[in-house]
């Protein structure tokens, strides 16, 4: 094992690996239950932002732009614990969330299920109530 490895995945300082765009993948969690509420993925600005302020922030890829978690939405989320994987390319926040995590206006992002039906994969709701309309939030 080289001495950089071991320094990733044994040492105490914090070297998170972001990807060529500059990201790395955050899984953030319900404090309380442990449902996963979300997949997105952080900057270096996100992340320093994240750890100053103990309110999510994130990158988003799709508008390439900084975000605040509830920033229009008002579902916040006020980060209780960051925890690194063992060679710090992923994040995980457990969160106390304010509302609906997705913007969907679900509590998870994770509210279909798949289900293999004779070799065909289909999606089925689980989970789904929306805690709010997207449409009344998002007005473009």
């Amino acid at each position: 094992m080289s001495g950089h490895s071991h320094e990733v995945e044994e040492g105490l300082a914090f070297l998170p690996k972001f990807d060529a765009a500059g990201l790395v993948t955050c899984v953030a969690t319900d404090a309380a239950s442990g449902d996963v509420l979300m997949v997105a993925h952080m900057n270096d600005e996100a992340l320093r932002k994240t750890i100053a302020t103990g309110e999510a922030w994130y990158f988003s890829r799709s508008r390439n732009a900084l975000w605040r978690k509830g920033e229009t939405s008002g579902q916040t989320q006020r980060v209780v614990e960051i925890r690194t994987d063992c060679d710090q390319d992923a994040l995980w926040l457990r969160v106390e969330q304010i509302g609906a995590a997705c913007h969907t206006g679900r509590r998870s992002c994770f509210y279909r299920k798949v289900e293999p039906e004779g070799g065909i994969a289909t999606l089925v709701f689980v989970d789904a109530e929306r805690l709010f309309d997207p449409g009344d939030v998002y007005k473009e």
